[in-house]
């Protein structure tokens, strides 16, 4: 297990313009050669725009983008021709394969968060592709084949227990609230990175949301 606190996260973002992000991974200027990934997780970001706020039309390629608003509305436009508002609760997945642009705003009145992660693809390239899945539940789990990854959404009361799936890597998130694992005891943005997961579990000490990438060696 190796846990990482919400405060070493890499500073990004552009305050100024409204959007703040802190980053688990080695990213843009944050260049660090023992963080690059985990599995096939390359990136891990929590962002907040601010209202009017965005990320202008930028590419991707290669990469398998999975979003999930912690509160507020996501507006996505992308050049395959989706335009979509994602809420909490949906999984937004973009599939960027051999190259798409897209547009990440905050066209509402109230402040946005919203954690995205960056999957590598197992095959690169192929044609791009987006899916929504409005209100996923705790015991349905969503998968992205094309990166061997499942994501396994939890929402805990003080007290309660969840298995944390086994599996050759295993990536927690903490989302919201605080949870306790393996001796550890985990806040909001913290995350544990787990190798050969074998009958963990995590108890919530209060009421918790966590996000959990079971993925194949």
């Amino acid at each position: 297990m190796d846990v990482r606190r919400a405060a070493e996260r890499y500073p990004g973002g552009d305050p100024a313009a409204g959007i703040s992000s802190r980053h688990a991974f080695s990213f843009g200027p944050h260049y660090d050669p023992d963080n690059l990934r985990f599995g096939a997780m390359i990136a891990c970001n929590e962002e907040r725009l601010e209202p009017g706020a965005g990320f202008d039309e930028h590419p991707h390629s290669h990469t398998e983008i999975v979003t999930w608003v912690v509160e507020g509305e996501l507006t996505h436009r992308d050049s395959t021709g989706h335009e979509t508002r994602v809420g909490p609760g949906d999984v937004q997945r973009l599939s960027s394969a051999g190259g798409v642009r897209h547009v990440e705003r905050n066209d509402a009145e109230l402040p946005l968060v919203f954690v995205q992660t960056w999957l590598a693809p197992l095959t690169p390239g192929g044609e791009p592709a987006y899916e929504i899945v409005h209100g996923i539940a705790d015991s349905t789990p969503y998968a992205v084949p094309e990166a061997g990854a499942m994501l396994h959404v939890r929402r805990l009361g003080a007290g309660e227990r969840t298995a944390v799936p086994d599996g050759a890597y295993l990536y927690l998130h903490v989302v919201r609230g605080a949870v306790r694992l393996g001796g550890e005891e985990l806040g909001a943005g913290d995350a544990v990175r787990i190798t050969g997961a074998e009958g963990v579990e995590a108890v919530g000490v209060s009421a918790a949301e966590l996000l959990m990438w079971e993925m194949a060696g």
